[in-house]
């Protein structure tokens, strides 16, 4: 006499599922081969488009940056001592805020005679500590190339008389010359094309797979 336990039929339960979801992802391999031009045209037509609005449609902008070494002392020597070092290295965070407050940025602005708001400039403006070091790099994005270099120029003279009044210690100065691409920054139209392309892909196997499950509804219901 023949007898499943319990432990049996849980077993041959999960060994069908198993097998239905293998089926399942065989039927969508499948399907994909079959549909393959389909979704050939899918991914061009997105990466295509994603082409075409990055190169004609998105405003190209530019970057230039500067990088600046904050001190412990106040006079501005090089002349650090290593114990130093780590002081400065912790001040850095608050030189890079005050670089982008409107106490220096609202400065530039007059200087420059840019019409923009506050609000808007400091979106443009990128402040990063260089990893463990006491310099930080001021980028700047604009869509003029030699607009982008000349606001970075600003907030580097701007910016030490300010966090030195601000800051009761320590004081900064500059550490390179201004660097600026020559290409755009932004947009990155080989990365959106690939990306769109991407997207193309993952809509036409979504389609493809709501389109199985309908045919398998409706021939249950049969």
């Amino acid at each position: 006499m023949n007898t499943k336990t319990k432990g049996d039929l849980q077993m041959t339960n999960h060994g069908e599922q198993g097998n239905n979801d293998t089926f399942q992802l065989i039927e969508l391999v499948r399907q994909i081969k079959k549909y393959f031009w389909v979704v050939l045209l899918v991914m061009v037509l997105a990466g295509g488009s994603g082409f075409l609005v990055s190169k004609y449609l998105m405003t190209p902008q530019y970057e230039s940056s500067v990088t600046m070494i904050v001190n412990t002392r106040k006079d501005n020597t090089t002349d650090v001592m290593n114990e130093n070092v780590s002081a400065a290295q912790n001040l850095v965070p608050t030189y890079a805020e005050i670089v982008k407050s409107n106490a220096v940025l609202n400065k530039v602005i007059l200087m420059l005679n840019l019409d923009t708001t506050y609000d808007d400039f400091k979106d443009d403006v990128y402040v990063d500590a260089v990893s463990e070091t006491q310099i930080m790099k001021i980028s700047v994005r604009n869509t003029d190339k030699k607009m982008s270099k000349k606001i970075v120029k600003a907030i580097s003279d701007v910016t030490p008389g300010v966090t030195a009044a601000t800051v009761e210690a320590g004081s900064c100065r500059v550490a390179s010359e201004i660097i600026t691409g020559n290409k755009p920054i932004t947009p990155n139209v080989l990365k959106n094309s690939i990306l769109m392309a991407a997207l193309g892909f993952m809509a036409a196997v979504i389609a493809i797979i709501l389109r199985m499950l309908f045919k398998s509804q409706s021939e249950q219901e049969r």
